[in-house]
């Protein structure tokens, strides 16, 4: 295995030398700065005890032009079925992307997680887009954003179809807003019905580094 121990110094090692499954570092912490720097770095954490960092290659990402809606979806869609808001609810968003569900008995999202990324968001590099019926919450996602990225973290749903209403319209806010890169880190069954697409590390690393130049506003 080949990744860095980290230790309170700032700093990541070239996320090119990750190990063949795509662990970087090890150690550090969850502070805002660090993240930051992870993610304006390609790489993310994945859990906490220990805390470890990855840059997988391929890396899985979701373009304004592979972003498919199928009919059902867009039938959901135009029917306005759901009501959208965006920051509102970031923490209970979290939340609720943490909590086991039908396929996804755990998670890593964990207290500590929580607590970084709510962090992130009360200082404004983090974000969520929520999906509701009256004053229920019933799906949502949230991600951290860097100039023109959006890093989409975890999305939930619970009634058929919210998360992917909620994404659909996320897509469209970064499109209109003027993002370059939605990072999907890894490809799921979900995303890759909707247009999610794989490329090589060295590739995204190239696009990162367009995007987070860019200056561009959630």
């Amino acid at each position: 295995m080949r990744f860095t121990l980290l230790d309170h110094q700032l700093h990541f090692p070239n996320p090119r030398g990750a190990d063949a499954e795509g662990l970087v570092a090890v150690g550090g912490d969850l502070s805002v700065p660090r993240l930051l720097l992870a993610y304006r770095s390609g790489i993310f954490p994945w859990s906490v005890d220990p805390i470890t960092w990855w840059s997988p290659d391929p890396r899985a990402i979701l373009t304004w032009e592979s972003f498919h809606v199928p009919r059902s979806l867009g039938r959901i869609l135009r029917q306005g079925t759901y009501q959208i808001t965006r920051d509102q609810a970031f923490t209970r968003v979290m939340k609720a992307c943490a909590t086991p569900a039908p396929g996804r008995r755990s998670t890593w999202i964990t207290p500590e997680f929580i607590t970084a990324y709510a962090q992130l968001h009360a200082q404004g590099h983090a974000h969520s887009l929520e999906c509701w019926q009256g004053r229920r919450l019933v799906g949502g996602i949230y991600g951290v954003t860097i100039g023109g990225l959006f890093a989409g973290e975890s999305m939930f749903h619970r009634v058929s179809n919210a998360s992917k209403v909620a994404l659909a319209h996320l897509v469209e806010h970064l499109r209109q807003r003027g993002f370059e890169l939605f990072d999907l880190q890894m490809l799921t069954p979900v995303t890759a019905r909707l247009g999610g697409i794989t490329i090589p590390r060295a590739e995204y690393l190239q696009r990162l580094a367009r995007a987070v130049s860019q200056p561009v506003r959630f």
